[in-house]
């Protein structure tokens, strides 16, 4: 009896120890430590889904070019309690997107906030804290 206890204990441990890393949540180091700042940026779609949700928007680069982004927010429940709701950005509104690009270079990164030409402010965090912007 002692010994199926003792190889169920130890079949317990091994199980969690495997499976722990299938419950971590992935991190910020794919995106650059410096915030971006892009000005009249243009909403194509907002995606009010789990597990994040996701601004679409075209930039307009120094040079003129028309750049697409994606930017991923918190989940619905994290953000709706920043006063995002399903219908916060609509195709066509125009906003200023703080944002944490990609290491990779592609057109896409973590938000910080985006902000409507009334300074009304959409957070993607409660820390709200600012870090250099480029």
């Amino acid at each position: 009896m002692k010994n199926k206890q003792l190889k169920f204990f130890a079949l317990l441990i091994g199980g969690l120890a495997v499976c722990g890393p299938l419950f971590a949540h992935h991190g910020a180091a794919a995106y650059v430590d410096k915030l971006v700042v892009l000005k009249d940026a243009t909403v194509t779609k907002f995606v009010w889904a789990n597990p994040h949700s996701i601004v679409l928007f075209d930039a307009k680069e120094d040079n003129g070019n028309v750049t697409h982004w994606a930017g991923e927010a918190g989940s619905p429940s994290a953000i709706s309690l920043l006063g995002w709701n399903r219908n916060s950005l609509k195709p066509g509104d125009v906003i200023t997107v703080y944002i944490f690009p990609a290491k990779s270079g592609n057109p896409v990164g973590r938000l910080n906030k985006v902000v409507f030409s009334d300074g009304t402010t959409l957070r993607d965090s409660q820390l709200g804290g600012e870090k250099k912007e480029q």
